[in-house]
């Protein structure tokens, strides 16, 4: 019965020290969003931080934007009752009254457009308590590597829709491919429907009337010839019979 006893008592003490250990790794400042795209706009971001002191209450929330959101694009949609915004140089901060203690701390804020390329958004954040103390959740969670012991809120987006790509380029003009077709080419016509005529040097160009530009004098030659020698013959034998 001893013996039962002393091993309760170890047990609950070795869950009261698990406990004890696993507590403050659980208690972190998380974000979420209501639409989880890259390049996403008017996007609603809701953080929750955990409430760690035992003795004091939350009195503000400062949040570092990363890199691709500007203050001047950020605007508070919901915080605490009796809490304000005010936007900061590298981000913002909400705060006021201290809450109760162990109360955790929720706001949301509007962002106008997410960055376009990228998928893992960091939000340092520095929780502060009324009595001082602060909380500084600003370690960056690398991928593929083990969560640090002070993470910053990380929102994990998937990535931007890929931009439409241009239309098809026009065909170009060149000459379609293959083989160039068979035969003679083709010759151009003369105008008003003549045939157009080759030159030789062999063949003179006819004129006007059909005729040989070269020759067409001697069969007209011949004929005169032919008249005034048969002329001349006549002539001789009508004196021969005379005398």
């Amino acid at each position: 019965m001893r013996n039962g006893s002393r091993l309760m008592t170890v047990c609950a003490m070795v869950g009261v020290a698990v406990a004890g250990v696993a507590g403050p790794a659980l208690a972190h400042v998380e974000v979420s969003a209501d639409k989880k795209q890259a390049g996403a706009t008017d996007v609603t971001l809701t953080f929750h931080g955990e409430a760690e002191s035992s003795k004091a209450g939350i009195v503000n929330e400062r949040v570092v934007l990363p890199k691709g959101i500007a203050p001047a694009d950020v605007s508070l949609v919901k915080a605490p009752s009796g809490w304000t915004y005010q936007a900061t140089p590298d981000g913002f901060t909400v705060g006021g009254k201290a809450l109760p203690v162990g109360k955790d701390a929720e706001w949301k804020v509007k962002i106008a457009k997410l960055p376009d390329g990228e998928t893992r958004l960091s939000f340092r954040t520095l929780e502060s308590y009324s009595d001082g103390s602060v909380d500084r959740w600003i370690e960056i969670q690398e991928p593929g590597a083990e969560e640090p012991e002070h993470p910053a809120p990380l929102l994990t987006l998937q990535p931007a829709p890929k931009s439409a790509t241009g239309s098809a380029p026009a065909p170009s003009a060149s000459a379609p491919s293959g083989p160039a077709p068979s035969g003679p080419a083709p010759t151009a016509s003369a105008p008003d429907g003549a045939t157009a005529v080759a030159a030789s040097p062999s063949i003179p160009a006819a004129d006007p009337a059909g005729r040989s530009s070269s020759t067409w004098w001697i069969w007209p030659a011949l004929v005169v010839a032919v008249v005034v020698a048969g002329g001349a013959v006549f002539a001789y034998r009508r004196r021969g019979d005379a005398s």
